[in-house]
């Protein structure tokens, strides 16, 4: 359970995927992106088991393309190991704001992406 949010708060898990990094050597990222949609009409990005290497300036991005060409900023990186939370500003649209970056902005370097989709549901 998400610290400071009772189990009642939360709607569903909607969008999600894993991260692929870019592993050329220097820069990646691995964990899972997840929206969690709140009673409240408030959206939060979680980010679980996430490992990313530790780099400068690195931000949390909700973007249209890999690029970081139009993006929603979610603020620094809040560590580059494990489970942590962004809160995604009211009025943000999903539907085209729908890819996770990991971004040094010092160096305008990606290091990570995940797309947010609706998770296959089994037959």
């Amino acid at each position: 359970m998400m610290a400071g949010m009772g189990q009642d708060a939360m709607i569903e898990k909607e969008l999600a995927d894993n991260f692929v990094g870019v592993n050329d050597g220097i820069h990646n990222a691995e964990g899972v992106a997840k929206v969690i949609y709140l009673e409240d009409g408030s959206n939060v990005l979680r980010l679980e088991d996430l490992r990313v290497t530790n780099g400068p300036d690195l931000y949390i991005y909700l973007s249209t393309d890999k690029q970081a060409s139009d993006f929603v900023d979610l603020g620094r990186l809040k560590a580059n190991i494990g489970n942590q939370n962004y809160d995604i500003p009211k009025g943000t649209d999903l539907s085209k704001y729908d890819i996770v970056l990991v971004w040094c902005k010092q160096f305008s370097v990606l290091f990570g992406s995940a797309e947010l989709m609706t998770p296959a549901t089994s037959a």
